[in-house]
């Protein structure tokens, strides 16, 4: 599946707008803050990542739904709660693009 932020794609036209998909996905443990401020921006960091994969995978079963091979117009929006949990939502447009 081609996955952009671009509303399209080349050498690929769409040939079908098959509506919009999205990806959701939380950290379900809390980051603590330590005595280390490094130590816990790479704990972060670590948790956006596992989350952000996560949203992705959710994003392409959505897609893959809708029989789409392609998702346009990707947006990734990272939030940390107030509790510190990673959380990441990840939209587009789940189209057929030739191939």
């Amino acid at each position: 599946m081609i996955l952009t932020t671009t509303n399209s794609i080349e050498n690929h036209p769409i040939e079908d707008y098959l509506g919009i998909v999205t990806g959701v996905s939380m950290n379900e443990e809390a980051i603590a803050m330590g005595f280390s401020i490094s130590k816990y921006s790479q704990k972060i960091q670590k948790s956006v990542d596992k989350v952000k994969e996560t949203a992705f995978q959710r994003l392409q079963e959505n897609a893959m739904k809708l029989k789409a091979n392609a998702v346009v117009g990707i947006k990734v929006e990272i939030e940390l709660t107030t509790s510190n949990y990673a959380m990441v939502s990840v939209t587009g447009t789940a189209v057929k693009v030739a191939v």
